[in-house]
């Protein structure tokens, strides 16, 4: 159950890598009604340097934090986090998960049957969802509709030649763009297009995938996604054209990640449905799925 108005909600994190340190950590450190419980990592003396930098315990045992806590939040790879959130959620904890929740259908279903099992409550950290400027933007183009199409295209250059502290990511160049960035371009397009009635998808240079989607409603859209554009081409851009005109995606509003992460776990404090929980992140991997399919099926045509 979601804790009552001003209580504290002790929070457990899972993860030690470049995303918990900038996101998770100082969220969770900083925020007035968590208690900053403990750290897990696979990594002991990772876990033990990041609870000193935030003040917080270091456990060597993942089910004796979770034990310890009311909520866990993730910051691991898809892989180990659909397995632990779905731990987790059987032993009565709340969840704030990241994009991806799973890169499997089964994965990620087996952590929504988990948490309706339980009735604990999801928040997964799609995070321009929780970013104050572009969350607000997403809301007024839904809110507005008639939108004939869309274009969400993101050019990261993760490994395209830049210094990034993801290039060491085994999952990322395992999966690429599609995995990794394309859940930022499903989170802004789900909610102003609808959802998801046709996949089709086609291999760029390196690990880029174009995405064109048909939504229900008529609308479609397309998205160009990868992790390899050489730094000078990488970006965001979207927009979208309808009844309305024009709109552009306001790329230059970013704000901190851990200003971001301390909105979603607001969202998990409030005792509201929130609508980036994990069944959005479960129709999320389905339609990656699918597209991954289509590029399977392309290159068997080839």
């Amino acid at each position: 159950m979601p804790a009552a108005a001003g209580a504290t909600l002790r929070v457990g994190l899972l993860g030690t890598g470049p995303w918990a340190r900038r996101a998770h950590g100082p969220a969770l450190a900083a925020h007035p009604r968590v208690e900053f419980t403990g750290v897990w990592g696979r990594r002991p003396e990772a876990a033990a340097e990041l609870a000193e930098e935030f003040g917080t315990r270091a456990f060597d045992d993942v089910d004796a934090l979770i034990d310890a806590v009311d909520a866990v939040a993730i910051a691991l790879p898809p892989g180990p986090q659909s397995a632990l959130a779905a731990r987790a959620a059987a032993a009565g904890r709340h969840l704030l998960l990241d994009k991806p929740l799973a890169t499997t259908v089964a994965e990620g279903r087996a952590v929504v049957e988990a948490v309706e099992r339980a009735g604990v409550r999801s928040v997964v950290f799609f995070t321009l969802r929780f970013d104050a400027r572009p969350a607000e933007w997403i809301e007024r183009q839904a809110a507005a509709g008639e939108w004939y199409t869309g274009r969400a295209d993101w050019f990261g250059t993760v490994f395209g030649g830049g210094e990034s502290p993801y290039a060491d990511s085994p999952w990322r160049r395992e999966k690429g763009g599609l995995w990794d960035v394309g859940p930022h371009a499903l989170s802004v397009l789900l909610p102003v297009l609808g959802d998801v009635t046709a996949v089709t998808a086609a291999r760029g240079p390196g690990d880029t995938v174009h995405l064109t989607l048909r939504h229900e409603g008529g609308a479609s859209s397309t998205s160009a996604l990868t992790l390899t554009a050489p730094p000078a081409a990488g970006g965001v851009s979207v927009e979208l054209r309808g009844a309305q005109g024009v709109a552009t995606f306001p790329t230059d509003a970013g704000g901190p990640p851990d200003a971001s992460f301390g909105r979603a776990v607001d969202a998990l404090l409030s005792g509201e449905p929130h609508p980036c929980d994990v069944r959005f992140a479960l129709r999320v991997t389905e339609i990656l799925t699918a597209a991954e399919d289509a590029l399977e099926g392309a290159a068997g045509e080839a």
